[in-house]
């Protein structure tokens, strides 16, 4: 099942209000940030659901559902993408949002762990941050619902008997990996 949605963040210096569309694998927690825009309308969106599919490709088989709320950057065009590729589209009850609320919970991460504690300056550097914190979510950051393990671990996890650990800093220490220090 894949669960999508918009969240926005606010820029300090254009004063600008940019979304950003996202589509996360529920089984995994693995993320897609597809895009950032000042104006999302149906034909963008739409364009974004064709790139994640091409970008998913074979693996684009193994996802029957994908659920969404009713915004109305969510056009026919965009069901259709999916309905195409052979996937149902789920359309959460109005006013709902605890229906969709795997995509409602990395909303409410991102913000606490990232954009609610960086002054973001325009859309450039909300992507260069976005690619950055997905990058720590989808290979290093533990995930309570998996035992601790990040979706697709870039290398293997220590075990619990390591005793030396050292810390890396990402985006300037606003959030600190871990891994076993070299004996």
């Amino acid at each position: 099942m894949l669960a999508c949605d918009f969240f926005t963040v606010d820029c300090a210096v254009t004063l600008r209000r940019i979304y950003v569309f996202f589509v996360l694998e529920v089984a995994t927690r693995y993320v897609h940030v597809l895009g950032t825009t000042s104006h999302p309308d149906g034909p963008w969106t739409t364009q974004q659901a064709r790139n994640l599919l091409m970008d998913l490709s074979d693996r684009a088989a193994s996802f029957r559902f994908l659920v969404r709320d009713r915004a109305g950057q969510f056009t026919t065009s965009f069901d259709a993408v999916f309905a195409d590729a052979g996937r149902e589209v789920v359309k959460i009850p109005p006013g709902c949002p605890r229906a969709n609320c795997y995509a409602e919970r990395f909303v409410g991460t991102v913000r606490r762990e990232v954009t609610d504690r960086l002054l973001i300056v325009g859309e450039r550097h909300l992507w260069t941050v976005l690619a950055r914190y997905v990058s720590h979510y989808n290979r290093r950051r533990p995930h309570r619902a998996r035992r601790l393990r990040p979706p697709r671990p870039d290398r293997p996890i220590p075990h619990e008997s390591c005793t030396q650990v050292q810390r890396r800093l990402v985006l300037g220490g606003l959030i600190n990996e871990y891994e076993p220090a070299a004996a």
